[in-house]
């Protein structure tokens, strides 16, 4: 049995495709046998993404299918694409048409796995602070380099929502358009990682502005405008600087917060 893509029916020796348009040797796959089979079909549809047989977009064939390749039963097939699903391989969907689809890459497995670990308090608000730090100079850093006229349109239009914000005395959505201009400082940066990163670490930063309060706004619009200015000027290092600055202000703040609360009553 062979692997095809979602175009084209599943036959011996085909070969899979995408929409992209390019044919490449369908994958085929072993029976396997081990005490725990379904991490060896993980490991085999793993393997087929490594080498490209499989890609983003492309349809696993049934179940049923899979289950006759591997010499398995299709719960244990089953319980191998749910894994793949939870690790942020796959995606489900429904229909006719529907199926087990090879995920575009996303960090949504990452992110949630960061957001996890945060509450399970295996990361700290010091880490939370100090890995901002590196992230998002970094990201300031290379947005000057390659960021186009777009993006900064785009963190132009941010600021001024969150100046709206402060001005409607609105705290929760000032919060929520702040984070979410290092995302797009992220997104200019064009480095797929330091997306993800951003991510995973604004999505905890959420989580910790549940229990401490945010920097008051006298302490963000006026570096956030300094910041802007630098980033359209492509100013690298007076970026860096300034995202250095704040992130720091931002640090003390928060871990004076967190030390406060943790005293006892």
């Amino acid at each position: 049995m062979t692997l095809t893509s979602r175009r084209a029916a599943p036959k011996a020796n085909a070969t899979a495709s995408t929409e992209r348009g390019s044919a490449r040797p369908a994958p085929a796959y072993s029976p396997v046998q081990t005490r725990r089979a379904f991490e060896a079909v993980t490991d085999q549809i793993r393997g087929q993404l490594a080498t490209g047989a499989l890609q983003p977009g492309d349809r696993l064939p049934s179940e049923r299918e899979l289950a006759e390749s591997f010499g398995l039963s299709r719960n244990t097939v089953r319980e191998a694409l749910r894994s793949l699903e939870i690790g942020g391989v796959l995606e489900f969907r429904k229909g006719a048409t529907g199926g087990a689809f090879v995920r575009e890459g996303q960090g949504d497995a990452v992110i949630a796995g960061f957001a996890d670990l945060f509450r399970l308090g295996a990361i700290k608000p010091a880490d939370l602070t100090e890995a901002r730090l590196i992230v998002s100079v970094a990201a300031a850093r290379l947005a000057c380099v390659r960021g186009s006229e777009e993006d900064f349109a785009a963190l132009r239009e941010n600021v001024k929502a969150s100046e709206a914000a402060v001005a409607k005395g609105d705290v929760r959505e000032r919060v929520r358009v702040n984070l979410e201009f290092h995302r797009l400082l992220a997104r200019a940066a064009r480095n797929p990682v330091l997306v993800i990163l951003t991510d995973a670490l604004v999505e905890i930063h959420e989580q910790l502005l549940e229990v401490i309060a945010p920097l008051p706004d006298s302490a963000v619009m006026p570096s956030r405008k300094r910041l802007l200015k630098h980033l359209i000027a492509r100013d690298e290092e007076k970026a860096a600087s300034e995202m250095e600055s704040h992130l720091k202000t931002l640090e003390k703040h928060y871990l004076s917060q967190a030390s406060k609360d943790a005293r006892p009553e």
